[in-house]
């Protein structure tokens, strides 16, 4: 009864949640396209030219967003043709995600060799170049949380150390990565971490993330 309750509880708020109803209204698949949306205007993380990555990138709202960022900057640049982003977007997931315009999707897990050699094809100038092209890496992925805060924080820790890892070999030196994590234990670990590898780590709890939610953001910058 009482987990039927939540449920229906659950179900009441979303469909009453602006951020689902504008997301609908907007064309945006999840509501999270909202919390980057936050982020991205107050640390203007997106700019002409970015090279973005996302990690565990479906259902896609993140890409949706960087997508139509790119385009609006893609406005100012008269080299550009008209709708089309001043920038590439790379998504990676291992569940499929229904196709975006201009945005290039590999179905695989990004620690594979066959996924980051198709990673490193990706990015402009191919293979050829060296691995620091990218801009900017995002990461919203979250584990199947289990109820047990010990394995739940080590699942999520493991998230970040994985993204940290990736952002560490293909970021430029100015480049920036942005995670989901959860304030609890293990979050202080994962600050730590930011420390050792960026020279400004930065929380971020847009109001697009519910209130009662111990979701949170974790901005690296300038790696060290």
């Amino acid at each position: 009864m009482a987990k039927n309750k939540f449920n229906k509880d659950w179900l009441q708020d979303h469909l009453n949640d602006p951020y689902v109803k504008m997301a609908q209204r907007e064309g945006y698949r999840a509501r999270a396209a909202y919390k980057l949306k936050e982020i991205d205007e107050q640390d203007h993380l997106i700019k002409a030219g970015s090279v973005l990555v996302d990690l565990g990138s479906a259902p896609g709202s993140w890409c949706q967003y960087a997508r139509n960022r790119l385009v609006d900057l893609g406005k100012q640049n008269p080299l550009i043709a008209d709708g089309k982003p001043d920038g590439t977007i790379i998504a990676i997931d291992m569940l499929v995600m229904e196709e975006i315009a201009d945005v290039q999707f590999l179905q695989g897990d990004f620690r594979d060799e066959a996924v980051l050699w198709q990673l490193e094809e990706a990015l402009p100038g191919g293979s050829v170049i060296t691995d620091r092209r990218v801009s900017l890496v995002l990461s919203d992925m979250a584990p199947n949380l289990s109820g047990v805060a010990i394995a739940d924080s080590a699942r999520m820790e493991n998230l970040a150390e994985l993204a940290l890892e990736f952002g560490q070999k293909h970021l430029k030196e100015d480049g920036s990565l942005l995670i989901k994590c959860f304030h609890g234990s293990g979050y202080s670990q994962i600050v730590e971490s930011f420390k050792k590898v960026f020279k400004v780590v930065s929380p971020r709890k847009p109001k697009a993330s519910r209130d009662r939610s111990a979701e949170t953001f974790l901005l690296g910058r300038f790696l060290k």
